[in-house]
């Protein structure tokens, strides 16, 4: 998939609906949520509204079309002002887009423009049993730097939650 292929752009209002749907359709498959049932628009419009472009940006991904491919969001990790730098970063794919490198090229955006909003770490949580985000993470520089053992429970199966970062920015000597 090259960038020609779609284009990005920060999330309006207008899209929150396409946003829901793309975040449902992966519920059934017990690979990427901890929802275990769909969510309607309306629970999701306060996580919506913390979304700023300047600091914690919200982006849709269309299509030459106009149809939206995917979306991704950086959100504050911890909520306390020391954790300001840090920020998780996550990518939900039209079903459609999956397995095409839209992912990837998402994911290369956010990493790019991290430092552009103040943040020089970022953070992917991610179920142990999602090889291919897992695979994605660690192929552009995530590490695993933590394990939480079966703390999901999915139609009965206990899973794990991988935490992978990575430092965008080299540490003072």
């Amino acid at each position: 998939m090259s960038d020609s292929d779609f284009s990005v752009r920060v999330a309006a209002q207008r899209d929150l609906a396409a946003i829901v749907d793309i975040y449902n359709s992966t519920v059934a498959s017990r690979m990427v949520t901890a929802d275990t049932e769909p969510v309607t628009v309306a629970s999701r419009q306060a996580w919506f509204d913390e979304h700023k472009p300047g600091r914690r940006p919200l982006w849709v991904a269309e299509d030459r079309e106009g149809r939206m491919a995917g979306w991704l969001s950086f959100s504050d990790f911890y909520g306390r002002p020391a954790y300001g730098a840090t920020a998780e970063v996550s990518i939900y794919l039209d079903a459609s887009r999956r397995g095409q490198g839209l992912g990837r090229f998402l994911l290369q955006q956010a990493i790019a423009h991290a430092p552009q909003i103040g943040v020089n770490t970022l953070l992917g949580f991610i179920f142990g049993h999602n090889a291919p985000s897992l695979g994605l993470f660690a192929s552009l520089g995530f590490e695993r730097w933590g394990n939480l053992p079966r703390v999901a429970v999915l139609d009965g199966v206990e899973r794990d939650l991988v935490i992978l970062g990575r430092h965008l920015t080299k540490p003072e000597a």
